[in-house]
Order: C-alpha cells, then sequence, then structure tokens
C-alpha cells in the first residue's frame, strides 16, 4: 500500500522538485549564468588593483596584503547570497506563480529551504571562479584561510538568508512594489559593517549599531586573521549568536507576512 501524500509532513522531496524547478530556470538561461560571474569578477579586479596600487605606496598596506581582495570576496558572499535567494522568489513572482505555489501541497519551510539551496547554488557558480581569478592575479587564495573560511562562510550565508527571508515577506504583502528592496536592502549593511575599515572608524555612537550586526565580526575577524594572523573564534561565536536571534525574527516575519497577505489577497495580486 502506498502512502498518499497529505501535505502535513515536511517533505524533501517538494524541497528537490523546487530547487529542479529554479535548477533548470537557471541552465537554460546563459545571461543568467555570465550575471553570476561577471559582478564579482569586476570588483574583485578593480579592488584587486586599487589595493596593488596602495601597498607600493604605503607600509602598511604592504604589511596587511590581501585585506582589500578578502573583504571584497567576502562582501560577495553576504550581497550574492541574499540576492541568489531573493532573485529565485522573484522568478515566481514574475511567472505569477506564487499563488498556485501557496495552494500547493509545498510548506512555507520547504519553499525557504529550497530558496537557501538555489542561493548556494548561484552563490557557487559566481564565486568559485572568481576566487581563482584572485589566486592568478593577485596571489590571494581565499581557500588558505581553512577553518576560518569555513566559519566567516557560515556566518555570512546565515546573515543573507535571514535578510532574503524578511525581503520575500515584504514582497508577499506588498507585491512587486517591494521589489527594489531585494536588489538594494544589502547595501544598508555595507557602511555599517565596516567592509574595507575596523569598526574603530566609526563615531562611537554608531559603534554599537554595527556591532549588532552578524556581519561587523566576521569582517573583523578576517581583518584580524589577515593582518595579525590570528583567528579570533570569539568573534564567530558572537556572530552566530546574532545570526540564530536575527534568523528566527525573519522567519517569524515572513510567517506574519505571509498570513497576512493571505487574509488581503495579495498573493494573487503580485504587481505594483
Amino acid at each position: 500500500m502506498i502512502d498518499s501524500d497529505t501535505g502535513v509532513e515536511f517533505s524533501f522531496n517538494r524541497v528537490a522538485a523546487m530547487v529542479r524547478r529554479y535548477w533548470y530556470l537557471l541552465r537554460s538561461s546563459w545571461p543568467r549564468i555570465l550575471d553570476l560571474i561577471y559582478w564579482p569578477t569586476v570588483q574583485m579586479l578593480m579592488w584587486g588593483f586599487l589595493q596593488v596600487y596602495i601597498s607600493q605606496n604605503a607600509g602598511f598596506f604592504a604589511r596587511a596584503s590581501g585585506v582589500f581582495i578578502g573583504s571584497v570576496l567576502l562582501w560577495d558572499i553576504l550581497f550574492r547570497g541574499q540576492l541568489g535567494f531573493s532573485i529565485s522568489f522573484l522568478e515566481e513572482m514574475y511567472a505569477r506563480n506564487l499563488g498556485n505555489i501557496m495552494m500547493s501541497p509545498l510548506r512555507p519551510t520547504e519553499f525557504l529551504l529550497a530558496l537557501m539551496i538555489m542561493s548556494i547554488v548561484r552563490l557557487s557558480i559566481g564565486m568559485i571562479p572568481v576566487s581563482f581569478l584572485a589566486i592568478a592575479f593577485f596571489g590571494f587564495n581565499l581557500w588558505a584561510l581553512g577553518l576560518a573560511l569555513v566559519a566567516f562562510f557560515v556566518n555570512l550565508i546565515l546573515t543573507s538568508w535571514a535578510v532574503g527571508i524578511f525581503v520575500a515577506g515584504l514582497l508577499l504583502r506588498n507585491g512587486l512594489g517591494a521589489e527594489s528592496m531585494a536588489w538594494t536592502i544589502m547595501f544598508l549593511f555595507l557602511p555599517l559593517t565596516c567592509v574595507y575599515y575596523p569598526v574603530a572608524v566609526l563615531p562611537g555612537w554608531l559603534q554599537y549599531f554595527a556591532w549588532a550586526l552578524p556581519p561587523t565580526y566576521v569582517f573583523e575577524g578576517m581583518r584580524a586573521l589577515v593582518i595579525d594572523h590570528v583567528f579570533r573564534a570569539d568573534l564567530m561565536v558572537q556572530a552566530f549568536a546574532f545570526n540564530v536571534v536575527m534568523f528566527a525574527a525573519a522567519s517569524f516575519a515572513f510567517l506574519k507576512l505571509l498570513q497576512s497577505a493571505r487574509v488581503q489577497g495579495s498573493l494573487l495580486q503580485t504587481s505594483e
């Protein structure tokens, strides 16, 4: 006797089906794949050549070789992780398919997990080639960071997912009128997370806000590793703790916004 799928139990088959759908969309369009690689490459080359110039003219940056390129690559993990999540979600809105998905047995948690998996797929396509280009052009080996890279990646991807989940909730509730949030919200983190400079540069009152954001700990940890050759495990633990709170809050907000969208009937009206 074959058990029927009631839609109540969590199903990895449904998650896999959604991932397969997004993968087919991605691989069928070479411009989508090119876009994943193009922007990380441009940023890495721009900041890399800037670092070469500065390192030739300043003793500190000669000692801190790789700090700019490392910052760029880690920033792209944060930015591209969120963007990869949001783009897969936007694909459903562009196709006017959200109503169908929400009426199917697919549960919200399964939908979000599929988007997270596609976030990593898109991120990998863009970042892996660029990391090897950084070795070829500038001798900066991101993979040589070892276990520290794992800690950096986990914390950055958790933040990107939390932001992506919150943005998805806003899109559910407000339709494509909130689309700009998917493309721009992460840039609000750029000055506060101190990607290219230490937290000490900020005014004292602003440092409190910076330390409330998980990526700040990652970029401070990266500078400590590259400049002082010290892995700050304490910073990674603090970042993870903030990420847990941030991820839980974003998930709660998504479910509440989804519930509101169902009550207001906006799932079937995803236009501006």
